[in-house]
């Protein structure tokens, strides 16, 4: 018994580089690649620096950051449950989930507090 297959689709036999313009719309399409998507080489070699904006001073001592970090944490938890008194049912579920694990966060920034030795 003898199957029949559907023929593959027609395809065009030229070459993209035919015509003058497949060239220019290739070379456009390198172009919008490489700066979108530079190379490998490109992207290590880059001289930015990281942002120094939020970056924690190394001249802080641990008390002060986990103080910081405690403030922090506790101020999200309290916009979470603000915000979460606004929505509705699943929502809120899931917002409270967060504040939740904010808050556990919290707790545990807190414990770290406490363990710190002061440096008189």
């Amino acid at each position: 018994m003898f199957k029949v297959t559907p023929n593959p689709p027609d395809t065009d036999p030229a070459s993209p580089y035919k015509s003058p313009d497949s060239k220019k719309l290739h070379d456009a399409a390198e172009r919008a690649l490489d700066y979108y998507l530079p190379p490998a080489s490109h992207i290590k070699a880059s001289t930015n620096q990281p942002e120094r904006m939020f970056l924690a001073n190394p001249a802080y001592d641990s008390e002060s950051l986990l103080a910081n970090a405690s403030e922090s944490l506790g101020s999200a938890s309290v916009m979470l449950n603000d915000f979460a008194a606004l929505l509705e049912n699943s929502q809120r579920k899931t917002l409270l989930g967060i504040a939740q694990v904010v808050m556990l966060g919290e707790i545990a920034v807190n414990q770290a507090l406490d363990k710190v030795e002061v440096k008189a």
